[in-house]
């Protein structure tokens, strides 16, 4: 029996590592939503976009936009190897933006659905308990203090080579925290058939073995 995970929290919160390492004890698909959007924001800064305009960014989501997300976790945008790339803090910031528009999430939650309809997938993202697979089997709110989140943020940066400060990486993400959980469409907020998980004094494994617990209850 297959069934998807849906995992749902705020930047930085370990959920595309957890994610993948469930991905491989489970052979399942990790299919990460946000890099989804972090690679529409990337398009559009690239061709010179403002994140609010709307129509635009939809039209290139649905005319412009070649993406591949590998099994092995590299990200391919029309051709262009985007995988790091779509990781700094401008981008993080210009995701967040592009994410408030309706019809973008529309889109984007239209493809997600189609992809995860197969099951055997495991779907993180903001919204994803709610909105892109309200039928999961297993839904988990994975938090953790932003503290926590800036430094795990700050070391993957150093670990890629990616310029950046503790005290800015904090600040961008209680940005992004407000922004997300502000948003008129599909705010970012926990929903009461989800599993709450505080990361931010537990391991990876520690965090991995409780959300297997939960799978295994429900296969």
């Amino acid at each position: 029996m297959r069934i998807n995970i849906a995992i749902d929290g705020p930047s930085g919160a370990g959920k595309s590592t957890i994610s993948d390492i469930l991905a491989k004890r489970l052979d399942y698909v990790h299919l990460d939503t946000g890099a989804m959007y972090r690679a529409v924001a990337y398009l559009g800064l690239k061709k010179g976009l403002k994140m609010d305009e709307e129509d635009r960014v939809v039209d290139i989501i649905q005319n412009e936009m070649d993406l591949v997300l590998n099994p092995d976790g590299t990200i391919i945008c029309n051709g262009e190897d985007i995988t790091h790339k779509i990781r700094t803090n401008e981008i993080s910031m210009a995701a967040s933006d592009v994410s408030k528009l309706k019809n973008v999430r529309k889109a984007l939650v239209a493809m997600q659905q189609k992809i995860a309809s197969k099951k055997g997938y495991i779907v993180d993202g903001r919204d994803i308990c709610e909105v892109v697979l309200p039928d999961a089997e297993v839904k988990v709110f994975l938090t953790a203090s932003a503290e926590d989140r800036a430094k795990r943020r700050l070391l993957q940066n150093q670990e890629k080579g990616i310029a950046g400060d503790y005290e800015t990486i904090l600040a961008d993400i209680l940005k992004r925290d407000y922004q997300d959980s502000h948003r008129e469409n599909s705010p970012l907020h926990k929903t009461d058939d989800a599993t709450a998980i505080d990361s931010s004094n537990l391991s990876i494994e520690e965090v991995v073995d409780i959300i297997m617990k939960l799978v295994n209850e429900k296969i």
